[in-house]
């Protein structure tokens, strides 16, 4: 039930207090990136735990990501995506749909300090919010990222994204088998199995996502499923593929 806080309350217990009677922010863009490690038994996971700070879902485990910057759609890269992959993310967005894969790549490793690409010269000179990640001789490709799926935060929120999620194999991207490093946006960054992770302090799109994961893997294909569409509408929340 939600916890009312006269006139505030959490209405899915994700950790956000909801602010009633004010201007419905207009949603950002972003991106996450879901790295699958199979070097065990069974596949994991890498999650981080929200700062207690953030006013957006804090304290919550999720998956590397964040908002999308306007230098993301120029940075060039390796590889591009490929082409069933990007016939997905053109749907309903003005945005080049490389942006959406590049702010994934970045955001990885800003909150982790893992590197998705490929270890090779930055191919011409490095937007200012890339100089770190190219400094580590390293460029970035599309190729091995999959969409799987697309939700928009409720409107009642007082931050709104509009998030795209890409899933990969660590084997694939990854240039080295360098461990994650907790930052200021993530800690306890650790590789979980789909098992355990469902067992964390999860926001609810994280735990919908987990599943999607679960029958793509089961499945043995990534794009084995359209991406799936979350968003509310004036009729209330809406779910289809894409």
């Amino acid at each position: 039930m939600p916890v009312k806080l006269g006139t505030a309350y959490d209405k899915e217990g994700d950790g956000d207090v909801i602010q009633k009677d004010r201007p419905t922010p207009r949603p950002k863009d972003a991106a996450t990136l879901i790295l699958v490690r199979r070097d065990q038994a069974q596949p994991r996971l890498l999650m981080g735990k929200r700062s207690g700070r953030h006013t957006f879902m804090p304290d919550k485990y999720v998956f590397p990501g964040g908002r999308v910057d306007t230098a993301d759609g120029r940075v060039p890269s390796l590889s591009e995506f490929r082409p069933t992959v990007e016939a997905k993310l053109v749907h309903k967005t003005r945005r080049k749909p490389r942006a959406f894969g590049m702010t994934a790549i970045r955001e990885m490793f800003e909150e982790t300090g893992l590197i998705a690409g490929r270890s090779a010269e930055f191919p011409g000179q490095p937007a200012p919010d890339w100089a770190k990640y190219a400094a580590q001789g390293a460029a970035p490709c599309l190729e091995n990222l999959t969409f799987i799926g697309r939700a928009i935060t409720p409107p009642y929120r007082p931050k709104r994204f509009d998030a795209r999620f890409f899933m990969a194999e660590a084997e694939d991207v990854l240039i080295d088998e360098r461990p994650a490093v907790d930052g200021a946006e993530l800690h306890d960054l650790q590789w979980v199995t789909l098992k355990d992770a469902m067992g964390l302090d999860l926001p609810n799109v994280t735990r919908f996502m987990i599943g999607e994961i679960d029958e793509r893997l089961k499945a043995g294909d990534p794009e084995s499923l359209d991406p799936p569409f979350l968003r509310w509408t004036p009729g209330g929340h809406l779910q289809d593929r894409i």
